[in-house]
């Protein structure tokens, strides 16, 4: 079970915001690769990374705090938001980002997806952002018609390499993920899934260390992490980390 501090980026500063609305932003930092650094040091491996400008822009906003991450840690970075051509994906991958989390044009541009997943094999992902079960897009602006977990379903032989499933409406709330729905997802395809939005603490880790959850392939934390609700030490306790 891997878990992923979130880095959200905002006008180059680090912030959560609630529920995917950017004027309910608290910042934390303003040194993106000073945060970075501090998790690896805390003994994190992967870090999961979002331009939130990027997103709702449409192309990347906050490339210089990318850049900063980058430099300031070897762990792999996931990278998402505003990420919506083939030309942009390569360069951020040249660039030193792990994966790439394509969003928007995974619901709207599938055949994009796919010739990305073939050009770049293991380091597509596909960000699946939802409200009440339906996917939103656009810096969760815009809602569609399609479900999460058909979304999902297309991209089952894609060779997409992972999920990360987003609750938009848990998203920043501390209300805890919601496991039951990630989990009818994780269970209908093979892709590994990652749980995102609303992780509230030790509550959560001890519910990802349970059985139940095992075939779920990581979490992503964001605010309880920032503001002290969980201790570090204590959840990679219970959910060791591999290198």
């Amino acid at each position: 079970m891997i878990l992923y501090p979130a880095i959200d980026l905002k006008d180059g500063q680090c912030v959560r915001l609630q529920q995917g609305e950017m004027d309910r932003a608290t910042v934390f930092s303003d040194d993106p690769g000073d945060m970075a650094a501090r998790f690896q040091m805390l003994g994190f491996t992967r870090l999961h990374v979002v331009d939130l400008n990027g997103a709702f822009a449409g192309v990347s906003r906050n490339s210089e705090a990318v850049d900063a991450i980058l430099a300031a840690t070897d762990v792999p970075v996931q990278l998402g938001g505003g990420i919506r051509s083939l030309a942009a994906i390569a360069a951020w991958l040249e660039r030193g980002v792990s994966r790439v989390i394509l969003g928007t044009v995974a619901a709207k541009e599938p055949e994009l997806v796919k010739e990305a997943c073939r050009l770049f094999p293991g380091r597509i992902v596909v960000g699946i952002d939802a409200r009440d079960g339906m996917v939103a897009v656009a810096g969760w602006a815009d809602a569609t018609t399609v479900t999460a977990r058909d979304l999902a379903l297309a991209y089952e032989d894609a060779g997409v390499a992972a999920i990360v499933h987003t609750d938009i409406g848990r998203d920043g709330m501390l209300t805890g993920l919601n496991l039951p729905e990630t989990l009818s997802i994780a269970e209908a395809v093979s892709t590994p899934v990652i749980a995102s939005g609303g992780f509230n603490g030790m509550e959560d880790i001890n519910r990802l260390a349970e059985p139940a959850a095992a075939k779920l392939d990581g979490a992503i934390m964001g605010r309880a992490l920032y503001d002290g609700r969980l201790d570090p030490a204590a959840a990679l306790a219970v959910l060791p980390q591999a290198a």
